[in-house]
C-alpha cells in the first residue's frame, strides 16, 4: 500500500484530472436528480410533503455519510498509523515527479481558498442580499462561512496534527495540518455562493455556476496536497468536515423559506 501511495503520488496530475472529471459526473448527476425530482411543479408530482421528507432524508444521509468519513479518517491519523505512511508515501511520490511548474501553478491556485479572500466574499455577499433586503438569506450566508471557519479551527486544536516537511520557497502555512482548511472554507464558501445564485440567477446560468464553484473548490483542495502544506487525509477530512457543514446551513436556509416563508422571506 505504501509502494502504491508512492506511485499515485507520482502521477498526481492524472489523478487530479481523472477526480475532477468524476466530480463533475457527481455533480451533473445531482443536478439531474435534484430538478426532476426534488422541485415542486406545478403540473402535480411530489406533494410539498412529501418532498419535505425527501429532502430531509437525503440531507440526513449525505451529513452521515460525511461525518463518518470524517470519523474514519481522523481515527487514522495517529502516529504509527498506515494512513499517516500512506500520507507521507504519496507527498513524497509527489516531490519526486510532479514538475515544479505544475507546483507553482498550484501556488498561485491556492490564494483562492485563503482565509482574507473567503472573509471578503463573507463580506461582500452578506452586505449585497442585506441592501437588496435579503435578511434571512444573508444571516445563513454568514452563518455558513464563519461557522465553518470556527468549526474547522476547533478540530485543528482538537488534533493538532503536524503538517508535513514542503517546500517554503513555494509555499508556506503556519498552525496544524487536520483538517484541511482551505478544503472544508473553499467548498462551503463557494459552494453557498453558487445557492445564492441559482436562487437569483436566469436558468441558463445556474448549472455553469455550480460547475465553476465545484472546479473552485475542488482544485484549491487540491492544490495543497500538490503544495504538500497539507496530507492527502486532511484535505479529504476537509472535504468531508465542509459538506456535513454546507448541506447542514443550505437545509436550513431551505427550511425556513419553503416552509416557514413569513419568517425566511430570502
Amino acid at each position: 500500500m505504501i509502494n502504491l501511495a508512492h506511485v499515485a503520488g507520482e502521477h498526481a496530475v492524472l489523478l487530479f484530472a481523472v477526480s475532477l472529471v468524476l466530480a463533475m459526473v457527481v455533480v451533473l448527476s445531482v443536478w439531474g436528480l435534484v430538478h426532476r425530482y426534488g422541485v415542486p411543479r406545478e403540473d402535480g408530482g411530489p406533494s410539498r410533503k412529501v418532498l419535505l421528507v425527501v429532502h430531509l432524508a437525503v440531507s440526513f444521509g449525505v451529513i452521515v455519510g460525511a461525518g463518518a468519513l470524517f470519523a474514519a479518517i481522523a481515527d487514522e491519523i495517529g502516529v504509527g498509523e498506515t494512513l499517516g505512511r500512506v500520507d507521507q508515501a504519496f507527498a513524497d511520490g509527489i516531490a519526486s515527479a510532479v514538475p515544479i511548474d505544475v507546483i507553482r501553478t498550484f501556488a498561485l491556485i491556492t490564494h483562492l481558498g485563503d482565509a482574507w479572500l473567503l472573509g471578503i466574499w463573507c463580506v461582500l455577499g452578506a452586505a449585497i442580499l442585506t441592501v437588496r433586503r435579503k435578511y434571512a438569506l444573508a444571516i445563513g450566508f454568514v452563518l455558513a462561512i464563519v461557522g465553518n471557519g470556527l468549526l474547522n479551527n476547533t478540530f485543528k486544536h482538537v488534533f493538532e496534527r503536524v503538517r508535513p516537511v514542503h517546500d517554503e520557497s513555494i509555499a508556506t502555512a503556519s498552525g496544524w495540518s487536520f483538517p484541511s482548511g482551505h478544503s472544508s472554507g473553499s467548498l462551503v464558501t463557494y459552494g453557498i455562493i453558487a445557492y445564492v445564485l441559482v436562487r437569483v440567477l436566469p436558468e441558463g446560468w445556474r448549472l455553469p455556476t455550480v460547475i465553476a464553484a465545484t472546479v473552485i473548490a475542488f482544485t484549491t483542495a487540491s492544490s495543497r496536497v500538490f503544495l504538500r502544506v497539507h496530507f492527502a487525509s486532511d484535505v479529504l477530512a476537509g472535504f468531508a468536515l465542509g459538506t456535513v457543514w454546507l448541506v447542514a446551513c443550505i437545509l436550513s436556509i431551505e427550511l425556513t423559506r419553503r416552509y416557514w416563508p413569513s419568517r425566511g422571506q430570502a
